[in-house]
């Protein structure tokens, strides 16, 4: 394997974040009855006439602005003619020859290490509609509910040489496109989806091998899992004195290996010619300067600047800034109540704690900053305890509850009586004289202990602090 290397481009197609499809009227919205978001233009009848949606040449413009790209102020549309199920005109509108962005790129760090990845084109088209599969039945199904919703599919140059680099490569779009609000880039229902072109060839050469287009990667584990994979196919077709073949394959990732689709077609097969019932496309510069007018500050602009603002440390400046929507929860609710590093423990801590065990992207996240605020202020004034503050958080974040009437309604305020403190904490001296015994010989872990008994006593809501004090006085 030391003697190979791989040689990878990415084609990374993006679902984007507009109510109406591309070519016509129809919702976008994820989900819904099989063939309910649908009319005869995305499903193709004749005679149906597209109409192009003016928001999906700007979240086109606004992707290759920032990735570096330049602007094809005049582009067109192209019709790539295939038949297959899931494609009703038997045609996909899309872009080959004039697309709207060329030449861009991206930096990424992998393993310590930064590199550029270069950006062929990104061109908008339509997306297909969807085949379920019955294997039981050995019938398929049309869904043409996806059919003609808006893609831009980004096209690298063959720039990446691991999987750590393709994920980094990933992982930096999809941040970028979900700042932008141009799309949700959710892998899981696939709005973001990438096939994978590889090849192998010696280390130290400069010519490319036969490559494969590997599709069906609906993961980043899954990813580089079937990279892995083919990269070690390839790499014994050719150790045994066989030839790569040029071909689309399938990634089965319970099967963990991929599986021969058809021979990959070029552009060619596709009898590529200009579609005629769109004209084409004239961006003015104004327009372009509108749209970039509107660009955010970006992942590794807002990381450097909540180290040196917020002084949070670097690890988790570059968490919370990984989701535009959890860098928003924290930069208002540290407004809010004036602590960033309360705001950022919270959320490094409890708040990925929920999300990995609910399985839920950041994006989902329900609570309200107001509410994350309050319940820090709570905290620091003495009115809960940090045991009882952890319980009050768990229903924020499932019921974005207020944190002042969930403590009042459930009595959880902490209780600072010096005069009911000390009589729960003789009273517990009393019943575990050996623990006394031990703390008074230099056992340390004792303590500990009678400090849990008094919590336990006073159901969790007694002021830890006051507790440590009382129990050294009375010991």
């Amino acid at each position: 394997m030391k003697d190979y290397e791989s040689v990878i481009g990415l084609e990374v197609h993006v679902e984007l974040s507009t109510q109406t499809k591309i070519f016509c009227g129809c919702t976008t919205e994820f989900g819904g009855e099989p063939n309910t978001h649908t009319c005869p233009v995305c499903t193709g009848m004749p005679g149906a006439l597209p109409v192009l949606n003016k928001q999906v040449v700007e979240h086109a413009i606004a992707v290759g602005l920032a990735t570096n790209c330049e602007i094809n102020r005049n582009c067109r549309f192209d019709r790539k003619n295939y038949f297959y199920p899931d494609n009703p005109q038997d045609y996909q509108i899309s872009q080959l020859y004039e697309p709207i962005c060329l030449n861009g790129f991206v930096d990424i760090n992998a393993d310590g290490e930064k590199k550029k990845i270069r950006i062929h084109e990104i061109h908008m088209e339509e997306d297909a509609g969807k085949l379920i599969h019955d294997e039981n039945a050995a019938l398929s199904y049309v869904d043409l509910n996806r059919s003609g919703v808006p893609l831009i599919e980004i096209v690298s140059e063959p720039d990446m040489r691991s999987a750590q680099e393709v994920i980094a490569y990933l992982e930096k779009l999809r941040t970028i496109i979900q700042y932008l609000g141009a799309s949700d880039c959710k892998l899981q229902e696939g709005s973001m989806r990438a096939d994978v072109n590889l090849s192998v060839r010696k280390a130290g050469t400069d010519s490319l091998g036969t490559r494969t287009e590997m599709k069906n990667l609906n993961s980043f584990k899954a990813i580089s899992r079937a990279i892995a994979a083919e990269t070690a196919r390839q790499i014994s077709i050719i150790e045994e004195g066989g030839n790569v073949i040029q071909e689309t394959r399938r990634w089965d990732d319970n099967k963990e290996e991929s599986f021969s689709m058809r021979s990959k077609e070029d552009a060619q097969d596709y009898r590529y010619f200009p579609e005629p019932d769109l004209p084409g496309i004239f961006i003015s510069q104004k327009w372009i300067d509108e749209i970039k007018a509107f660009q955010p500050e970006f992942k590794d602009e807002k990381k450097e600047r909540y180290i040196s603002e917020y002084c949070i440390p670097e690890e988790d400046a570059d968490i919370i800034t990984d989701s535009k929507h959890l860098a928003g929860i924290f930069e208002r609710t540290a407004v809010l109540c004036g602590e960033p590093k309360k705001v950022s423990n919270w959320l490094m801590v409890d708040t990925l704690r929920l999300l990995k065990e609910k399985s839920m992207d950041a994006s989902d996240i329900k609570f309200s900053p107001e509410n994350l605020a309050k319940l820090i202020k709570l905290t620091g004034s003495g009115i809960i305890n940090s045991t009882v503050a952890k319980e009050v958080f768990e229903e924020i974040f499932e019921h974005d509850t207020d944190p002042d009437v969930y403590i009042k309604e459930h009595g959880l305020a902490q209780v600072n009586d010096e005069s009911a403190l000390r009589e729960t904490i003789q009273k517990v001296i009393d019943e575990n004289p050996q623990s006394v015994e031990d703390y008074r010989n230099g056992k340390e872990k004792a303590m500990g202990f009678l400090v849990g008994q008094t919590m336990k006593a006073m159901a969790g809501k007694a002021n830890p602090g006051m507790v440590n004090n009382i129990l050294k006085e009375l010991l």
